[in-house]
């Protein structure tokens, strides 16, 4: 491969801000990246950023074949304003990495979310996906180093490529390399679950960048603990210090994009929906949850927590709904089929028991639908978001934003959002479904005048670092690292 070298500013992801698929008449048509990610950093990036990604598809792989050097804005193809390299790595070894590895394995890690008398079992077959990740994340770096100009800056993105800035500074020692982790990290009595040599070259690999970010000071303190243990590395204000190398810690917590989200919920395609859930819902209370099919969300004791509350408090029978928005997520991982069969199991036992000919007191949506999502964010009165652990979860925050008459959050306090909203939240036990049913009752049942004071409070935490800010406030990190040598 044969890159310009003239990039001053790099974005590194495992998926990219543009996807493609495939037309009837052969050509391919690109359109926005999905994904949490893609969300919080599109349109943040300023102009003459590279942003390297992989193919996800075979109409994205496709795609970067057709481009020069895989830079599709070369290509011709629309690329919303980014000039997006994207890597055609082989599929193979994009499986291992990215479901075996990434998402079987560091996703289960960090979020603690492994049955430990069963699992894990890091086996010969664990070997070949972790090489495979290693392949992975070494394309990346190759790629970043040759698109890269002189003493340029570049942003790494989480799990996925937790090697690559070791690897990439091996390449490249010119450059100035951040990481950022968008998921928990674990502590260190569960890290050390993985094999010695695999969680030794995990924290090698984010300890090549110079400066380190995470979500919540948690999870930053998790990291340096892990690095203190299996390295005996040096940490003092907010540096991880090794013999060869020192890397600063930095906690962003990205928070909301107010004007995005206000401009896109007041447009024609939300408000066509909103006055459909108006009818659907009536003048019922709604309960809203939107999430990922995930195991990490805890959709199933949420439903129970809400069975529960019905159960306990008849009195709110036919005076309420819960529309829960369950897109399902990484369908070829066994553990997240059987997870949205538990959803729906849960969801059809809740109609059953309560259901009547004038009252559905549960919708459950499992088409991804973003308008129907910004709709139902205007007219929740209480938003559910009670994960077993999370990064940050950027619902608990849009949500408030865009609240017509002021919403009531009930938060787990194994959130990453816990740390800026928790003062204005109901903070219940995610594991606890009497305590979660107890706070969705005290959101129903909260003065209206409070609960609007709650949200404007909740709205304002929530927009404190926006997209553009939480980007711009890495980079400066970068830009005030030494000059390599």
């Amino acid at each position: 491969m044969s890159g310009s070298r003239s990039a001053s500013i790099l974005l590194a992801s495992n998926r990219g801000p543009v996807s493609f698929w495939l037309h009837d008449d052969g050509s391919l048509v690109s359109r926005r990246g999905g994904g949490g990610l893609v969300s919080g950093l599109s349109g943040v990036a300023e102009k003459g950023v590279v942003w390297v990604c992989a193919a996800l598809s075979e109409a994205d792989r496709m795609s970067a074949k057709r481009a020069p050097d895989g830079r599709l804005g070369r290509a011709g193809f629309d690329t919303a304003g980014a000039d997006v390299h994207m890597l055609d790595i082989d599929l193979g070894t994009y499986h291992r990495a990215y479901n075996a590895i990434a998402n079987s394995t560091l996703w289960f890690l960090h979020h603690l979310l492994y049955d430990i008398a069963k699992s894990p079992s890091f086996d010969r077959g664990f070997r070949r996906e972790w090489a495979s990740y290693q392949s992975y994340n070494l394309a990346f770096a190759q790629a970043l180093a040759d698109d890269a100009a002189e003493g340029a800056r570049v942003l790494i993105q989480d799990y996925h490529l937790a090697l690559a800035p070791a690897m990439l500074r091996q390449l490249r020692p010119d450059l100035r390399i951040g990481h950022f982790s968008h998921t928990p990290w674990a502590p260190v009595e569960y890290f050390m679950l993985l094999p010695d040599d695999v969680a030794a070259e995990l924290l090698s690999g984010i300890l090549g960048a110079d400066h380190a970010g995470f979500l919540t000071r948690r999870w930053a303190d998790a990291f340096a603990a892990c690095c203190a243990e299996l390295f005996g590395a040096s940490v003092e204000s907010d540096r991880v210090s090794t013999e060869s190398h020192s890397t600063r810690l930095g906690v962003h917590p990205l928070g909301a994009d107010p004007v995005f989200l206000t401009e896109r919920a007041a447009a024609p395609d939300v408000l066509t929906r909103r006055a459909g859930l108006r009818e659907l819902v009536g003048n019922r209370a709604l309960i809203l949850r939107v999430d990922r099919t995930e195991l990490s969300k805890n959709i199933v004791r949420g439903l129970q927590a809400y069975r529960e509350l019905l159960r306990v408090h008849p009195e709110w029978h036919g005076r309420v709904v819960h529309l829960v928005f369950a897109y399902p997520s990484r369908h070829d991982i066994p553990e997240y089929r059987e997870y949205t069969a538990a959803v729906q199991r849960i969801a059809t036992e809740i109609e059953d028991e309560f259901g009547t000919a004038d009252w559905q007191p549960i919708v459950l949506e499992v088409e991804d639908d973003f308008a129907r999502s910004l709709a139902a964010y205007r007219l929740a009165d209480v938003i559910v978001v009670n994960p077993v652990r999370d990064g940050m979860n950027l619902v608990a925050k849009e949500v408030p934003v865009v609240s017509e008459r002021g919403c009531a959050l009930v938060l787990s306090r194994e959130a990453g959002a816990h740390d800026e909203l928790g003062e204005w939240a109901i903070v219940v036990n995610p594991f606890d479904i009497i305590d979660t049913a107890d706070g969705i009752y005290r959101a129903l049942t909260m003065d209206p005048a409070e609960r609007s004071r709650r949200s404007q409070a909740l709205a304002q935490a929530a927009t404190a670092l926006p997209p553009q800010r939480w980007f711009a406030a890495q980079l400066d990190a970068l830009a005030a690292v030494d000059t390599p040598a």
